[in-house]
């Protein structure tokens, strides 16, 4: 073949000149790749467009299952049904039903069933960034996902994942006439923060999430959930580490006690026998009679059941086992979890406890023997107010001592821990309204330290500098479980042998050996 003669130097500046003007028209013409939406995701399931707001990106809204209603209602979740028009997601997804809490803040009245959605805020910057799922409380019949804006996680390089799961008798009744065929029921809202994890694990890369670095975490009930996440074998693998902020002490029935006590409740509060057409009477059940019927509080017909499948044992006993699942921990509690609970009854009552019937109380909380016991230990000269009195003692027991026997489980079975108590005793209470007494550094006080509340913004400087401090380990630990700067041990890790935990305080957090001693540990778990 003949060599082809060499193009004039004239010609190769004049192409270089005119590169960039016949790209731009072939962009114009349609050729070429279309520009990246960095709002625009593809997911598993079909696209969604998001929004950018506060520094970050946000993707509301987003179905992780089906619908649970109709023939769905008390069934585990099932797969979404995808979709190929792009999905809006700039609006957060309806919240599950629960009762009105008012003048409370911590419950949503009205909701619908359809709600198991979930929402992504990631940073605008290229991932792939560590994961959080932030699982909110409100003692499993109360709360939303929507509650939660993390701006600051998120201007730190975390990705955020907020979601609702069912509540009440619709996330957890267990019933014979619900059974599968294996004999098992209840569990349903555990089940669905396992669904949101699978969907995690599929398409949070898409995001520019880390699937391979996800943290679980979250508050009273959302730390309860992230502590039955550990020990379900169904959860296994889906997140690397977990945050557990106030977790109570509650015991989990046994599948057929659950479904005893669900056949019972469905018979009188829900007007349901237990014969052969009981799961057709639930399901044709109108919502709003369930949540009106349903109990609420920590009662043993909302949350887990030991059915031998998704939760194999007790919370404590199989941490006794050592069954959880062997990552980074980060747990701990608040000074004074109680007192934000003992000022729901104050408000309920009209009155503050008095002294005289500081007795009859203990006696209802703990039975006439022990209450007497109790109220030796918890002498009223000690306290500010008989209200106080009896907000510690219910700390100590339902709190406080379980975290640090949960604590003490956990490093035994060789998983890192780290074990924190917040004690800013001025910490801003906007959630319920002024009491006889202070709410200290009361449940939940701690979480508008971290997420961007409305309550954020009355933070003082020390408190700021608390906040800023707690969100710097938080997201250490987020990042590589361990929630140390490299090289540091300012917050050392647990050991049995010397019992510290890192005490947050504005301008004083310290790390102190004083816990079991000041919560009486000895008393509410011996040998522990």
């Amino acid at each position: 073949m003949p060599n082809r003669p060499a193009l004039p130097r004239r010609f190769h500046r004049l192409a270089l000149a005119t590169l960039p003007a016949l790209l731009l028209g072939a962009c114009l013409d349609g050729g070429g790749d279309p520009p990246v939406d960095p709002l625009r995701v593809a997911t598993a399931d079909g696209p969604v467009q998001g929004a950018q707001a506060g520094g970050m990106r946000q993707f509301l809204g987003i179905p992780y299952a089906a619908p649970p209603v109709g023939a769905r209602r008390w069934q585990p979740p099932a797969a979404v049904t995808p979709w190929t028009t792009v999905r809006d997601a700039t609006t957060f997804g309806a919240h599950c039903p629960q009762p009105d809490t008012t003048p409370l803040a911590y419950g949503t009245p009205g909701g619908q069933e359809d709600c198991l959605f979930l929402n992504v805020f990631t940073p605008t910057s290229p991932g792939p960034h560590p994961v959080l799922v932030w699982v909110h409380g409100g003692a499993f019949y109360l709360g939303r996902s929507n509650g939660y804006t993390p701006t600051r996680l998120v201007e730190q390089g975390i990705t955020v994942v907020t979601l609702n799961y069912r509540l009440g008798a619709l996330g957890y009744l267990a019933h014979p006439a619900l059974n599968d065929a294996n004999g098992r029921s209840g569990n349903y809202g555990l089940l669905d923060q396992v669904a949101a994890l699978q969907w995690v694990r599929r398409n949070i890369a898409a995001f520019g999430g880390d699937p391979s670095n996800v943290t679980l975490a979250g508050q009273s009930a959302g730390a309860a959930s992230t502590l039955t996440q550990l020990l379900s074998p169904m959860a296994s693998g889906l997140f690397h580490k977990a945050v557990l902020q106030s977790p109570p002490a509650i015991t989990q029935p046994t599948g057929a006690a659950a479904q005893a006590l669900g056949a019972s409740t469905a018979a009188s509060a829900f007007g349901c026998a237990d014969d052969a057409n009981a799961a057709a009477c639930l399901r044709a059940l109108p919502v709003e009679r369930i949540i009106a019927a349903q109990p609420g509080g920590f009662s043993p017909l909302n949350g887990p059941n030991v059915d031998g499948a998704y939760l194999t044992a007790t919370w404590r006993d199989g941490l006794a086992a050592g069954l959880a699942a062997k990552v980074p921990v980060l747990m701990g509690s608040t000074h004074d979890e109680f007192t934000a609970f003992q000022g729901q009854t104050e408000l309920r009552t009209g009155a503050p406890l008095s002294a005289s019937a500081y007795p009859a109380a203990l006696a209802a909380t703990y039975g006439a023997a022990l209450g007497a016991t109790v109220a030796g230990l918890y002498p009223l000269s000690r306290y500010d107010s008989p209200s106080l009195a009896l907000s510690a003692a219910v700390t100590d027991s339902l709190f406080a001592c379980g975290v640090r026997q949960s604590v003490r489980q956990l490093a035994a079975a060789g998983n890192p821990v780290w074990a924190y108590e917040f004690n800013d005793v001025n910490a801003p209470m906007v959630l319920q309204p002024a009491v006889s007494f202070a709410y200290k550094a009361y449940h939940a006080a701690e979480i508008q330290y971290l997420f961007d509340l409305p309550s954020t913004s009355l933070l003082n400087s020390a408190q700021q500098q608390l906040a800023a401090d707690m969100l710097g380990h938080w997201v250490r630990f987020m990042r590589t479980g361990n929630p140390n700067a490299s090289g540091s041990n300012t917050w050392p890790a647990y050991s049995r042998s010397d019992d510290r935990l890192l005490q947050f305080v504005p301008a004083a957090s310290t790390v102190t050996a004083g816990f079991a001693a000041d919560h009486q540990c000895a008393v509410w778990t011996p040998g522990a």
